[in-house]
């Protein structure tokens, strides 16, 4: 035997330590369950928020703001998910807005019920990679069945209304009927619909509580929160050609600090009267370009307001980047960064400039543009937390309309398109062979959780719903219809969405699933370890337990208040709270800003004061 293989059966009789203690790892059955288990219950905290008659969730941040919303999307951006399983469902809410804009608790839901069915499938002895096989396969079933149940009718304005009310029913809609409030929607895609598409970005949605919910409009054009300079009370004015500058309109402040000495006051009021007359051409050059009115990114002086005030020029100070970009786009006016360089050409135009005070708030309203086409849905009516819910609706029945349109397709609501998926998939299930049909059986039972969950928010009963519902089908297309949840034809009770909202939820609802059930192992760093690193500890860490005080393990070992790294490494003493030491969960360190040399820490280790934690990473930061 040579003396490399020698070496190698040596090698191969010890143990070989991979990873460092403090990592944990996660395998085979224990991973499966425990992804699943957390994927389950991300889907389980939004499935009772799905349809018209889903329920609401209080969401409070430890600053105590609350928010009351059955919105898929926000209710997942508001909770604090640590699980990365978890975290994928929530990816899942994040690319199906992000896309389509709609469909956000479906395609989570759909996703927590496929990851149900593949627990029940590893039951049986099923492997993933068949599982997998038997998702893809229904789900191409599935995205025909949605192409086979598209409308043949024409998209016009009355079909996009009824998509934005089907889409509206799940939220809040205030004081505003869905029938109203549906015609403000596609009004406002209209508004920013021309022969390139729609500019989503170009559609805004601006909420402001008071007054009845009547009050509703659709403004051509900007509303925003401007600061007028100058001006104490709201006014208005017409036939506006606009300046757009990117400057401040006053002194400069000098880069340095310095001091002016004058030898007499005809000096001091030469200085005094130079600065007035800098401060008044600022308001003569923008007068001279012919503005009516000017926009700003920077301060505007006192007096460089008041003189655009004498030549008739309303002035606005403070706004932010992206909105003056969005008032130049608007306005068709160019941003100049030097008042000096402002011309004629630079100017853009609006129909009105107007500001109107609201409850104590002026909201300035830049209306009727000549540049590309801008709209904001400006809602009115009911407390804030109800507005927020309203503006949230507002925004899922705007993307709704704008899916619609892109897609060029709508299908039947009310679950009509899941229980024909169903049915779809469980007839094709019959061609395939092995375990393999087991999992595309599994995929319609997960569809069909949709209308269960549709029928019990309503408080009907699910399984007499599921089976009416079935029987519906056979003869046309049925879905669960109205807050009694009847079956009924959804396309003529003007129940519809989107197809493509339907076919991405399926889609990465499937994907999610295929994904977290192919995880078989799990490996991460111990609390501990991460708890540090994100701190940026480096050297040997002793932890000590909180029943021992920390002036007791500086009696026993020799410690050193130095804040200079040895050549052993820093060792920081941290104390660990006595739930960890229980298993209770409370992951909290109490860092203490003493040093300790290693043999310190062994010592503190050795007199039973201390658990030693060899831990190593780059540098320790400031703070």
């Amino acid at each position: 035997m040579s003396q490399s293989e020698q070496q190698r059966q040596r090698a191969g009789s010890q143990p070989l330590f991979v990873l460092s203690e403090d990592s944990e790892r996660t395998t085979g059955e224990d991973a499966q369950s425990a992804n699943i288990q957390a994927g389950r219950a991300v889907a389980e905290s939004v499935r009772t928020t799905l349809g018209p008659n889903g329920m609401d969730k209080m969401l409070v941040s430890d600053a105590g703001d609350v928010v009351v919303t059955n919105d898929g999307k926000t209710i997942l951006e508001e909770m604090d998910i640590e699980h990365p399983a978890a975290e994928m469902l929530v990816e899942v809410a994040e690319g199906q807005a992000e896309d389509v804009g709609d469909g956000t608790t479906t395609a989570v839901a759909l996703a927590g019920q496929l990851l149900d069915q593949t627990e029940s499938l590893f039951d049986d002895d099923i492997h993933p990679t068949t599982i997998t096989r038997g998702y893809r396969e229904a789900l191409e079933v599935a995205q025909k069945t949605i192409d086979e149940l598209t409308l043949d009718t024409e998209l016009d304005d009355t079909l996009l209304q009824q998509v934005a009310q089907t889409s509206m029913t799940s939220g809040g809609v205030g004081g505003l009927t869905p029938e109203t409030l549906g015609n403000l929607v596609v009004e406002a895609v209209n508004a920013v619909h021309t022969d390139d598409g729609i500019d989503r970005e170009s559609l805004t949605v601006e909420a402001q509580p008071g007054r009845v919910a009547s009050a509703s409009r659709l403004v051509d054009g900007i509303v925003g929160d401007f600061d007028t300079a100058g001006v104490h009370e709201p006014r208005a004015i017409e036939d506006v050609s606009v300046s757009i500058l990117d400057t401040d309109l006053e002194s400069p402040e000098a880069d340095i600090d310095a001091e002016y000495q004058f030898d007499s006051t005809d000096q001091f009021t030469a200085a005094v009267q130079a600065e007035e007359q800098q401060l008044q051409s600022y308001a003569d050059d923008i007068a001279a370009a012919g503005a009516d009115a000017v926009f700003t990114t920077g301060n505007i002086a006192e007096t460089t307001a008041g003189a655009l005030l004498q030549h008739g020029i309303t002035p606005f100070e403070n706004i932010d980047s992206s909105t003056v970009t969005a008032i130049a786009t608007a306005t068709g006016a160019s941003q100049v960064a030097r008042v000096s360089e402002l011309t004629e050409a630079d100017l853009g135009s609006a129909d009105t400039v107007s500001t109107e005070s609201f409850d104590g708030e002026e909201l300035t309203f830049v209306e009727g543009g000549d540049g590309d086409p801008a709209a904001t849905l400006f809602i009115r009516g009911g407390t804030e937390h109800a507005l927020n819910e309203v503006e949230r609706a507002v925004n899922s029945g705007i993307d709704a309309v704008t899916a619609a349109i892109e897609s060029e397709a709508v299908v039947p609501g009310g679950a009509a398109v899941e229980i024909a998926i169903a049915g779809a998939v469980r007839e094709a299930a019959s061609r395939y062979e092995g375990r393999e049909q087991l999992a595309v059986e599994a995929f319609a039972d997960a569809v069909e959780a949709i209308p269960r969950t549709l029928a019990t928010n309503a408080g009907a009963d699910p399984i007499d719903a599921l089976v009416e519902l079935r029987a519906a089908n056979t003869d046309g297309i049925a879905g669960l219809l109205g807050s009694d949840a009847v079956v009924g034809d959804p396309v003529a009770q003007g129940i519809v969405d989107p197809a493509s909202v339907k076919s991405e939820a399926i889609a990465s609802a499937a994907e999610t699933a295929t994904m977290i059930s192919r995880i078989d192992d799990v490996i991460s760093a111990s609390w501990r370890t991460r708890h540090l690193k994100m701190r940026g500890f480096s050297g040997e860490i002793c932890v000590f337990w909180r029943e021992e005080s920390f002036n007791a393990v500086q009696q026993k070992c020799q410690h050193s208040k130095s804040d200079t790294q040895d050549q052993q490494g820093r060792v920081i003493v941290a104390e660990l709270s006595p739930l960890v030491a229980a298993g209770r969960g409370d992951h909290s360190l109490s860092l203490e800003s003493s040093t300790f040399t290693a043999a310190s820490c062994s010592a503190a280790t050795s007199a039973g004061l201390a658990s030693s934690v060899s831990f190593c990473t780059s540098t320790r930061r400031n703070g």
